[in-house]
């Protein structure tokens, strides 16, 4: 049953760039490796106290290569890189007389990108335990477009530290497994510091083929950085942003080595942050 588990939770990708599953590291010289698209479009966001407040409707499409390899049974190595990043804004016109007051644009680029590397502290236990490092490089533009207000990255060369715990046991004849971490996201340039959580639990279905997952996760903010509060959550890059997210996902497995998945993701509770429900989709790789 481990092993039938453990690939499964390989599986994942929260379409989100800073969530990574699970404290199972990859075995010595296995992968997986996954091409996804992850999307949301919104007229409103969450304002700095948590209301929702309309804005130009904008849009996010991100199209990302992620990747593990274990280099020994407890080091794993990981890679995300979202290779093209597209974010517009429409035309904004008067609602009285239909005049256009602000042109839409768009710009498409790389977006930032995260390196990391995770270490099983205790493995091969009914109970497992790893911690990982994220570099986040920023690759991606923090002020495109005409008025600076369109981006890809936030320009900040941050770093996470992780914990992972995770336990794998059976429902009837179904393997499943629980999750739990917990992080701290330091930041540069007058960006506050993070706490990020989450909880996961899967379900392996129909012989292995179909996992199905429900996950809960947070960023909280320390706002203790120097930039202070943005004026709207029309970005995902602002400072002092916050959500708890309730994302479910399913993979299907088309054979011991491809498989597909999608999902989607919506904020709960927020701040300074799209207030839209969010989808991801992909086809993933894995060998061992």
């Amino acid at each position: 049953m481990q092993d039938k588990v453990f690939l499964a939770i390989i599986a994942l990708l929260l379409g989100s760039p800073t969530l990574w599953a699970g404290g199972w590291p990859q075995p010595k010289n296995g992968g997986f490796f996954k091409l996804s698209e992850w999307w949301v479009v919104s007229d409103q966001h969450f304002t700095d106290v948590g209301r929702i407040d309309p804005n130009t409707t904008t849009g996010v499409f991100t199209t990302s290569f992620y990747g593990e390899y274990g280099f020994t049974d407890r080091l794993t190595g990981i890679a995300y890189f979202p290779f093209f990043s597209r974010t517009y804004f429409n035309n904004t016109r008067s609602a009285t007389t239909g005049e256009l007051l602000v042109e839409g644009e768009a710009i498409n680029t790389v977006g930032d990108t995260d390196l990391g590397i995770r270490y099983g502290l205790i493995v091969d236990k009914p109970v497992v335990l790893s911690a990982s490092l994220f570099l986040g490089l920023p690759l991606g533009e923090d002020s495109g477009g005409t008025a600076g207000n369109l981006q890809t990255g936030d320009g900040e060369f941050n770093q996470l530290l992780r914990l992972d715990v995770g336990t794998s046991f059976r429902i009837g004849r179904a393997d499943a497994y629980a999750t739990a971490y917990a992080g701290f996201n330091h930041r540069t340039q007058g960006f506050s510091e993070e706490l990020r959580y989450g909880l996961e639990g899967g379900l392996n279905l129909f012989d292995g083929k179909l996992l199905t997952i429900l996950r809960l996760y947070g960023i909280k903010s320390l706002k203790n950085g120097e930039l202070g509060n943005a004026i709207t959550g029309t970005s995902l890059f602002v400072n002092n942003s916050e959500h708890l997210t309730f994302a479910p996902e399913v993979a299907y497995r088309l054979n011991d080595r491809w498989g597909i998945s999608a999902g989607f993701g919506t904020a709960l509770y927020g701040q300074l942050i799209f207030a839209s429900t969010s989808f991801t989709t992909g086809v993933f790789y894995q060998f061992r």
